[in-house]
């Protein structure tokens, strides 16, 4: 099992970095008229593996002040999947400062791993994985004052016994829509089709979108998108990527609340959980070639 998840995932990120991306889908008129009745989206920005402990040029901090001053929309608020524990990142007394800081800054706190590195929860043991999740929501509920109540599962991976066991600890698992493919991955953290990427990627949502597949929440249909805040290339570029995101819609036709991107910690959060995995049978569509691995992986 392990080895054969190993073998799929250095095929995935292979691939993701080959720069196989197709034209985004064509807006057909049936769709474009779709989408008149359909809610303005709302990008949901999420981050995941941080926050970064380096002392130099530290990028979740360039992250964070990006988004509070930037001439798209000021004061942007994100959720942030935390690795808690691990030294170079939660796990480190300026990565536990930084969790602080995104905290205070109005940001969602939620959990990613709280083991030494980024293990996928389904490698770990009953024993283990009862640890992991009781020493992350800890470490969170010691910063905001409540166990977190979002997770990502590492590699976007899950199975019908950590489903249960997060659930089991007040967590629901959110995935994404859109993924900037930004992960460094053999010290390559650069992403050179970056606007193709997105294009393609809201291109096949739009089409969701048009059919009624995603919910409204507060009036706007949260698009989730999935960003690594550890990453020093995003954090150089993410006024840019708030930008690409705008076009993406533009360029796809699909339209945007007048407050594109959430500005409310309470909002945020309230549109993250409503776009949970409510059921471990449930259908979910991940960007990429990451549906094809896992689903490998099960048979």
């Amino acid at each position: 099992m392990k080895s054969f998840a190993l073998a799929s995932l250095l095929l995935s990120l292979t691939l993701s970095l080959g720069g196989c991306i197709g034209a985004p889908i064509a807006l057909t008129p049936q769709t474009e008229q779709r989408l008149h009745t359909q809610a303005p989206i709302r990008f949901l920005l999420t981050f995941d593996d941080g926050p970064s402990a380096s002392g130099y040029n530290n990028p979740t901090r360039s992250v964070l002040a990006d988004l509070a001053h930037n001439p798209v929309l000021p004061g942007i608020k994100a959720v942030f999947f935390l690795q808690t524990e691990a030294a170079r990142s939660g796990g480190s007394s300026r990565g536990h400062k930084t969790m602080e800081r995104e905290f205070a800054g109005g940001h969602v706190l939620a959990f990613h791993t709280a083991t030494a590195f980024h293990t996928n929860h389904r490698w770990l043991n009953d024993a283990e994985l009862e640890s992991t999740l009781t020493q992350g929501a800890a470490d969170i509920a010691a910063i905001t004052g409540a166990p977190p109540a979002l997770v990502r599962p590492p590699f976007w991976n899950y199975d019908r016994r950590t489903f249960a066991a997060y659930q089991r600890h007040g967590m629901q698992v959110l995935l994404t829509d859109l993924s900037a493919n930004d992960g460094k991955i053999w010290g390559f953290n650069a992403s050179p089709r970056r606007r193709a990427n997105l294009y393609r990627q809201l291109s096949v949502v739009r089409e969701r979108i048009a059919l009624g597949e995603l919910p409204t929440v507060d009036g706007v249909i949260p698009v989730v998108v999935t960003f690594h805040d550890i990453n020093r290339y995003t954090a150089r570029h993410l006024q840019e990527y708030l930008q690409i995101l705008m076009d993406s819609a533009r360029i796809n036709g699909v339209k945007t609340a007048a407050e594109p991107f959430y500005t409310d910690h309470a909002t945020l959060e309230r549109a993250a959980l409503a776009r949970t995995v409510k059921d471990v049978n449930e259908p979910v569509h991940l960007p990429g070639v990451w549906n094809w691995v896992w689903d490998a992986d099960a048979h």
